[in-house]
Protein backbone atom coordinates (compact mmCIF):
# COMPACT_ATOMS: atom_id res chain seq x y z
CA UNK A 1 0.00 0.00 0.00
CA UNK A 2 1.06 3.65 -0.23
CA UNK A 3 0.83 7.11 1.18
CA UNK A 4 -1.11 9.81 -0.62
CA UNK A 5 -0.10 13.48 -0.52
CA UNK A 6 -1.78 16.60 -1.87
CA UNK A 7 0.28 19.78 -1.89
CA UNK A 8 -1.45 23.12 -2.50
CA UNK A 9 -4.04 21.43 -4.69
CA UNK A 10 -6.85 23.52 -6.19
CA UNK A 11 -9.56 22.87 -8.73
CA UNK A 12 -11.23 25.70 -10.63
CA UNK A 13 -14.04 25.00 -13.09
CA UNK A 14 -14.86 27.48 -15.88
CA UNK A 15 -15.66 30.31 -15.82
CA UNK A 16 -14.17 30.82 -12.35
CA UNK A 17 -15.81 28.38 -9.93
CA UNK A 18 -13.42 27.37 -7.14
CA UNK A 19 -14.38 23.83 -6.13
CA UNK A 20 -11.25 23.05 -4.11
CA UNK A 21 -8.86 25.65 -2.74
CA UNK A 22 -5.26 25.11 -1.67
CA UNK A 23 -5.68 21.65 -0.11
CA UNK A 24 -2.69 20.26 1.78
CA UNK A 25 -3.28 16.72 2.95
CA UNK A 26 -1.28 13.64 3.80
CA UNK A 27 -2.79 10.16 4.01
CA UNK A 28 -0.63 7.68 5.86
CA UNK A 29 0.06 4.14 4.71
CA UNK A 30 -2.80 1.81 5.80
CA UNK A 31 -4.83 4.75 7.10
CA UNK A 32 -8.62 5.07 6.75
CA UNK A 33 -9.16 8.75 6.03
CA UNK A 34 -12.64 10.23 5.65
CA UNK A 35 -13.49 13.43 3.77
CA UNK A 36 -16.74 14.86 5.13
CA UNK A 37 -18.79 17.98 4.56
CA UNK A 38 -22.06 19.25 3.08
CA UNK A 39 -22.93 18.93 -0.60
CA UNK A 40 -20.75 21.14 -2.76
CA UNK A 41 -17.87 21.38 -0.27
CA UNK A 42 -15.31 19.85 -2.68
CA UNK A 43 -14.82 16.44 -1.07
CA UNK A 44 -15.76 14.36 -4.14
CA UNK A 45 -13.78 16.65 -6.43
CA UNK A 46 -10.74 16.12 -4.21
CA UNK A 47 -11.20 12.36 -4.39
CA UNK A 48 -11.64 12.46 -8.16
CA UNK A 49 -8.37 14.39 -8.52
CA UNK A 50 -6.58 11.66 -6.57
CA UNK A 51 -8.21 9.08 -8.85
CA UNK A 52 -7.24 10.97 -12.00
CA UNK A 53 -10.84 11.55 -13.06
CA UNK A 54 -10.35 15.32 -12.65
CA UNK A 55 -7.22 17.29 -13.49
CA UNK A 56 -5.92 19.52 -10.70
CA UNK A 57 -5.80 23.18 -11.73
CA UNK A 58 -2.75 23.68 -9.56
CA UNK A 59 -0.73 21.79 -6.96
CA UNK A 60 0.87 18.37 -6.79
CA UNK A 61 -0.64 14.94 -6.08
CA UNK A 62 1.58 12.05 -5.00
CA UNK A 63 0.81 8.35 -4.60
CA UNK A 64 3.77 6.93 -2.78
CA UNK A 65 6.83 8.84 -3.95
CA UNK A 66 5.48 9.40 -7.45
CA UNK A 67 3.77 12.59 -8.60
CA UNK A 68 0.73 11.47 -10.58
CA UNK A 69 -0.70 14.74 -11.93
CA UNK A 70 -0.03 13.66 -15.50
CA UNK A 71 -0.54 9.92 -14.98
CA UNK A 72 -3.80 8.57 -16.49
CA UNK A 73 -6.35 7.14 -14.05
CA UNK A 74 -5.83 3.60 -15.35
CA UNK A 75 -2.12 3.74 -14.51
CA UNK A 76 -2.38 5.13 -10.97
CA UNK A 77 -2.93 1.70 -9.38
CA UNK A 78 -5.99 2.84 -7.45
CA UNK A 79 -9.47 1.32 -7.24
CA UNK A 80 -12.60 3.40 -6.85
CA UNK A 81 -16.03 2.41 -5.53
CA UNK A 82 -18.81 4.71 -6.70
CA UNK A 83 -22.17 5.65 -5.24
CA UNK A 84 -24.11 4.10 -8.14
CA UNK A 85 -22.20 0.74 -8.14
CA UNK A 86 -21.34 1.06 -11.89
CA UNK A 87 -21.81 -2.65 -12.62
CA UNK A 88 -22.20 -4.02 -16.15
CA UNK A 89 -25.83 -5.24 -16.31
CA UNK A 90 -25.18 -7.93 -18.97
CA UNK A 91 -22.35 -9.55 -16.99
CA UNK A 92 -22.57 -11.94 -14.05
CA UNK A 93 -21.10 -11.01 -10.68
CA UNK A 94 -18.03 -13.12 -11.49
CA UNK A 95 -17.58 -11.40 -14.85
CA UNK A 96 -17.99 -7.95 -13.32
CA UNK A 97 -15.32 -8.67 -10.72
CA UNK A 98 -13.00 -10.28 -13.26
CA UNK A 99 -13.37 -7.68 -16.02
CA UNK A 100 -10.59 -5.34 -14.92
CA UNK A 101 -8.18 -8.23 -14.49
CA UNK A 102 -8.96 -9.51 -17.98
CA UNK A 103 -8.12 -6.12 -19.45
CA UNK A 104 -4.77 -6.33 -17.70
CA UNK A 105 -4.09 -9.75 -19.25
CA UNK A 106 -4.03 -11.78 -16.03
CA UNK A 107 -4.20 -15.55 -16.47
CA UNK A 108 -7.52 -17.32 -15.97
CA UNK A 109 -6.14 -19.13 -12.95
CA UNK A 110 -5.00 -15.91 -11.27
CA UNK A 111 -8.31 -14.20 -12.07
CA UNK A 112 -10.29 -17.09 -10.60
CA UNK A 113 -8.16 -17.12 -7.46
CA UNK A 114 -8.53 -13.38 -6.88
CA UNK A 115 -12.27 -13.33 -7.57
CA UNK A 116 -12.95 -16.29 -5.27
CA UNK A 117 -10.76 -14.82 -2.53
CA UNK A 118 -12.58 -11.46 -2.71
CA UNK A 119 -15.98 -13.16 -2.87
CA UNK A 120 -15.08 -15.16 0.23
CA UNK A 121 -14.06 -12.04 2.14
CA UNK A 122 -17.34 -10.31 1.23
CA UNK A 123 -19.61 -13.34 1.63
CA UNK A 124 -20.89 -13.31 -1.96
CA UNK A 125 -19.58 -16.63 -3.29
CA UNK A 126 -23.14 -17.87 -3.81
CA UNK A 127 -23.94 -14.82 -5.97
CA UNK A 128 -21.19 -15.21 -8.58
CA UNK A 129 -23.49 -16.49 -11.33
CA UNK A 130 -26.19 -13.87 -10.85
CA UNK A 131 -26.69 -10.70 -12.88
CA UNK A 132 -26.80 -7.30 -11.10
CA UNK A 133 -30.58 -7.01 -11.59
CA UNK A 134 -30.98 -10.11 -9.40
CA UNK A 135 -29.17 -8.50 -6.47
CA UNK A 136 -30.26 -6.19 -3.66
CA UNK A 137 -28.60 -2.79 -3.22
CA UNK A 138 -26.36 -4.12 -0.46
CA UNK A 139 -25.30 -7.09 -2.57
CA UNK A 140 -24.51 -4.84 -5.55
CA UNK A 141 -22.35 -2.66 -3.34
CA UNK A 142 -20.46 -5.74 -2.13
CA UNK A 143 -19.81 -6.68 -5.75
CA UNK A 144 -18.52 -3.17 -6.45
CA UNK A 145 -16.20 -3.43 -3.45
CA UNK A 146 -15.12 -6.91 -4.57
CA UNK A 147 -14.24 -5.58 -8.01
CA UNK A 148 -11.93 -3.12 -6.26
CA UNK A 149 -10.38 -5.74 -3.96
CA UNK A 150 -9.35 -8.09 -6.81
CA UNK A 151 -7.19 -5.30 -8.25
CA UNK A 152 -5.00 -5.24 -5.11
CA UNK A 153 -4.49 -1.50 -5.63
CA UNK A 154 -2.18 0.86 -3.76
CA UNK A 155 -5.16 2.94 -2.62
CA UNK A 156 -8.91 2.35 -2.29
CA UNK A 157 -11.17 5.33 -2.99
CA UNK A 158 -14.84 5.35 -1.89
CA UNK A 159 -17.19 8.06 -3.18
CA UNK A 160 -20.31 8.03 -0.96
CA UNK A 161 -20.74 4.27 -1.51
CA UNK A 162 -23.61 3.82 0.98
CA UNK A 163 -25.86 6.72 -0.05
CA UNK A 164 -28.24 4.52 -2.07
CA UNK A 165 -28.78 1.98 0.71
CA UNK A 166 -31.56 2.03 3.29
CA UNK A 167 -30.72 2.79 6.93
CA UNK A 168 -30.31 -0.85 8.03
CA UNK A 169 -27.98 -1.77 5.17
CA UNK A 170 -25.96 1.43 5.63
CA UNK A 171 -25.17 0.40 9.19
CA UNK A 172 -24.31 -3.13 8.06
CA UNK A 173 -22.10 -2.05 5.16
CA UNK A 174 -20.40 0.56 7.36
CA UNK A 175 -19.25 -2.25 9.63
CA UNK A 176 -18.31 -4.45 6.66
CA UNK A 177 -16.06 -1.79 5.12
CA UNK A 178 -14.41 -1.11 8.49
CA UNK A 179 -13.72 -4.84 8.93
CA UNK A 180 -12.41 -4.97 5.37
CA UNK A 181 -9.94 -2.19 6.14
CA UNK A 182 -8.65 -4.08 9.18
CA UNK A 183 -8.34 -7.30 7.19
CA UNK A 184 -6.66 -5.83 4.12
CA UNK A 185 -4.54 -3.26 6.01
CA UNK A 186 -5.13 -1.00 3.02
CA UNK A 187 -4.89 2.75 2.49
CA UNK A 188 -8.46 3.98 2.09
CA UNK A 189 -9.92 7.42 1.37
CA UNK A 190 -13.66 7.62 1.94
CA UNK A 191 -16.01 10.47 0.99
CA UNK A 192 -19.34 11.00 2.74
CA UNK A 193 -21.73 13.77 3.75
CA UNK A 194 -22.86 11.67 6.74
CA UNK A 195 -20.96 12.67 9.88
CA UNK A 196 -22.02 9.44 11.63
CA UNK A 197 -20.26 7.42 8.91
CA UNK A 198 -17.23 9.66 9.30
CA UNK A 199 -17.10 9.35 13.09
CA UNK A 200 -17.56 5.57 13.18
CA UNK A 201 -15.24 4.64 10.32
CA UNK A 202 -12.35 7.09 10.06
CA UNK A 203 -8.93 6.94 11.70
CA UNK A 204 -8.84 10.64 10.87
CA UNK A 205 -11.49 12.94 9.47
CA UNK A 206 -11.08 15.90 7.12
CA UNK A 207 -13.93 18.41 7.47
CA UNK A 208 -14.42 20.58 4.37
CA UNK A 209 -16.52 23.65 3.63
CA UNK A 210 -16.67 25.58 0.35
CA UNK A 211 -13.58 23.82 -1.00
CA UNK A 212 -11.43 24.59 2.05
CA UNK A 213 -10.25 22.18 4.73
CA UNK A 214 -11.58 23.37 8.09
CA UNK A 215 -9.97 20.79 10.37
CA UNK A 216 -8.19 17.44 10.28
CA UNK A 217 -8.29 15.29 13.42
CA UNK A 218 -9.32 11.94 14.84
CA UNK A 219 -13.05 11.57 15.61
CA UNK A 220 -12.79 12.35 19.33
CA UNK A 221 -10.49 15.30 18.62
CA UNK A 222 -13.09 16.81 16.29
CA UNK A 223 -15.88 16.21 18.79
CA UNK A 224 -14.05 17.61 21.82
CA UNK A 225 -11.92 20.32 20.21
CA UNK A 226 -13.58 21.80 17.10
CA UNK A 227 -11.59 24.74 15.72
CA UNK A 228 -14.64 26.74 14.69
CA UNK A 229 -18.43 26.93 14.85
CA UNK A 230 -18.88 25.11 11.53
CA UNK A 231 -16.96 22.01 12.64
CA UNK A 232 -18.67 22.09 16.05
CA UNK A 233 -22.09 22.15 14.40
CA UNK A 234 -21.30 19.56 11.74
CA UNK A 235 -19.84 16.90 14.04
CA UNK A 236 -22.30 15.36 16.50
CA UNK A 237 -25.90 14.16 16.28
CA UNK A 238 -28.07 16.03 17.05
CA UNK A 239 -25.80 18.97 16.25
CA UNK A 240 -24.39 21.31 18.87
CA UNK A 241 -26.74 24.02 20.17
CA UNK A 242 -25.66 27.63 19.62
CA UNK A 243 -26.89 30.49 21.81
CA UNK A 244 -25.84 34.13 21.46
CA UNK A 245 -25.11 36.23 24.50
CA UNK A 246 -22.61 38.32 26.45
CA UNK A 247 -19.76 37.44 28.82
CA UNK A 248 -20.29 39.27 32.13
CA UNK A 249 -18.32 39.52 35.34
CA UNK A 250 -20.47 39.53 38.46
CA UNK A 251 -18.98 39.60 41.97
CA UNK A 252 -15.63 38.46 40.61
CA UNK A 253 -17.10 35.49 38.70
CA UNK A 254 -17.63 35.17 34.95
CA UNK A 255 -21.02 34.29 33.51
CA UNK A 256 -22.56 33.75 30.10
CA UNK A 257 -25.66 35.96 29.92
CA UNK A 258 -28.36 35.14 27.36
CA UNK A 259 -30.58 37.97 28.80
CA UNK A 260 -33.17 35.61 30.28
CA UNK A 261 -30.71 33.28 32.00
CA UNK A 262 -27.12 33.26 33.22
CA UNK A 263 -24.77 30.31 33.68
CA UNK A 264 -21.42 30.41 35.45
CA UNK A 265 -18.26 29.71 33.45
CA UNK A 266 -16.01 27.10 35.08
CA UNK A 267 -12.71 28.28 36.52
CA UNK A 268 -10.69 26.28 33.98
CA UNK A 269 -12.12 28.38 31.11
CA UNK A 270 -11.91 31.81 32.72
CA UNK A 271 -8.36 32.65 31.59
CA UNK A 272 -9.30 32.04 27.94
CA UNK A 273 -12.65 33.83 28.02
CA UNK A 274 -11.94 36.75 30.40
CA UNK A 275 -10.75 39.02 27.54
CA UNK A 276 -14.29 38.79 26.13
CA UNK A 277 -15.83 40.53 29.15
CA UNK A 278 -18.88 42.58 28.04
CA UNK A 279 -18.51 41.26 24.48
CA UNK A 280 -21.00 39.20 22.48
CA UNK A 281 -20.03 35.58 21.91
CA UNK A 282 -21.69 32.38 20.73
CA UNK A 283 -22.17 29.77 23.43
CA UNK A 284 -22.15 26.13 22.27
CA UNK A 285 -23.43 23.11 24.18
CA UNK A 286 -24.17 19.63 22.89
CA UNK A 287 -27.62 18.08 23.48
CA UNK A 288 -26.09 15.25 25.51
CA UNK A 289 -24.56 17.79 27.95
CA UNK A 290 -27.96 19.15 29.00
CA UNK A 291 -29.68 17.24 31.82
CA UNK A 292 -33.07 17.22 33.48
CA UNK A 293 -32.54 18.58 37.01
CA UNK A 294 -34.78 15.82 38.37
CA UNK A 295 -31.88 13.43 37.79
CA UNK A 296 -29.07 15.79 38.90
CA UNK A 297 -30.26 16.86 42.33
CA UNK A 298 -26.86 18.15 43.47
CA UNK A 299 -26.32 20.46 40.46
CA UNK A 300 -25.07 23.95 41.39
CA UNK A 301 -27.81 26.59 40.96
CA UNK A 302 -25.60 28.76 38.71
CA UNK A 303 -25.60 25.93 36.11
CA UNK A 304 -29.40 25.67 36.00
CA UNK A 305 -31.95 27.29 33.71
CA UNK A 306 -35.66 27.02 32.98
CA UNK A 307 -36.80 26.27 29.41
CA UNK A 308 -40.09 25.36 27.76
CA UNK A 309 -40.50 21.99 26.03
CA UNK A 310 -42.07 22.45 22.59
CA UNK A 311 -41.52 19.10 20.84
CA UNK A 312 -40.73 15.61 22.13
CA UNK A 313 -39.02 13.03 19.91
CA UNK A 314 -38.91 9.59 21.60
CA UNK A 315 -36.29 7.27 20.09
CA UNK A 316 -36.50 4.35 22.48
CA UNK A 317 -33.31 4.47 24.53
CA UNK A 318 -33.26 8.29 24.43
CA UNK A 319 -35.53 11.26 23.90
CA UNK A 320 -34.83 14.53 22.07
CA UNK A 321 -36.45 17.53 23.72
CA UNK A 322 -36.85 20.66 21.60
CA UNK A 323 -36.74 23.60 24.01
CA UNK A 324 -37.16 27.36 24.00
CA UNK A 325 -35.25 29.74 26.26
CA UNK A 326 -37.28 32.05 28.56
CA UNK A 327 -36.51 35.00 26.29
CA UNK A 328 -37.90 33.06 23.29
CA UNK A 329 -34.75 34.16 21.42
CA UNK A 330 -33.22 30.72 21.15
CA UNK A 331 -34.32 27.14 20.58
CA UNK A 332 -32.12 24.20 21.47
CA UNK A 333 -32.21 20.43 21.87
CA UNK A 334 -31.52 18.26 24.92
CA UNK A 335 -30.86 14.53 24.62
CA UNK A 336 -32.17 12.77 27.72
CA UNK A 337 -32.98 9.24 28.87
CA UNK A 338 -35.71 7.21 27.21
CA UNK A 339 -38.02 7.37 30.23
CA UNK A 340 -37.74 11.13 30.67
CA UNK A 341 -40.84 12.35 28.82
CA UNK A 342 -42.20 15.71 29.91
CA UNK A 343 -45.39 17.24 28.55
CA UNK A 344 -45.58 19.63 25.61
CA UNK A 345 -45.40 23.30 26.76
CA UNK A 346 -44.12 22.22 30.17
CA UNK A 347 -41.41 24.34 31.82
CA UNK A 348 -38.38 22.22 32.71
CA UNK A 349 -35.52 22.81 35.11
CA UNK A 350 -32.37 21.96 33.19
CA UNK A 351 -28.71 21.65 34.06
CA UNK A 352 -25.89 22.68 31.69
CA UNK A 353 -22.64 20.72 32.05
CA UNK A 354 -20.45 23.82 31.99
CA UNK A 355 -17.22 21.79 31.89
CA UNK A 356 -18.09 20.72 28.33
CA UNK A 357 -19.33 23.95 26.74
CA UNK A 358 -17.67 25.89 23.92
CA UNK A 359 -17.40 29.59 23.10
CA UNK A 360 -17.02 31.04 19.61
CA UNK A 361 -16.13 34.48 18.32
CA UNK A 362 -19.26 36.09 16.85
CA UNK A 363 -17.34 37.63 13.94
CA UNK A 364 -14.78 35.03 12.90
CA UNK A 365 -16.71 32.01 14.30
CA UNK A 366 -13.37 30.61 15.53
CA UNK A 367 -13.26 28.74 18.81
CA UNK A 368 -12.32 30.84 21.85
CA UNK A 369 -12.49 27.95 24.33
Amino acid sequence: MAQVSLKNVSKIFPPNIVAVKDVNLGVENKEFLVLVGPSGCGKSTTLRMVAGLEQATQGEIYIGDKMVNDVPAKDRNIAMVFQNYALYPHMTVYENMAFGLKLRKYTKAEIKKRVLDAAGILGIKDLLERKPRELSGGQRQRVAVGRAIVRKPLVFLFDEPLSNLDAKFRVQMRAEISKLHIRLQATMIYVTHDQIEAMTMGDRIVVMKEGIIQQIADPIGLYDFPVNKFVAGFIGSPPMNFINGVIKKIDGKFFFDESSFQVKIVDEMVTKISHCENKEVTFGIRPEDIYDKLFVQDAPPENCIVATCEIIEPLGSEVYLHLTSPSKKHTFIAKVGGHDKPRINQDLNLVFDMSKVHFFDRTTEKTIV
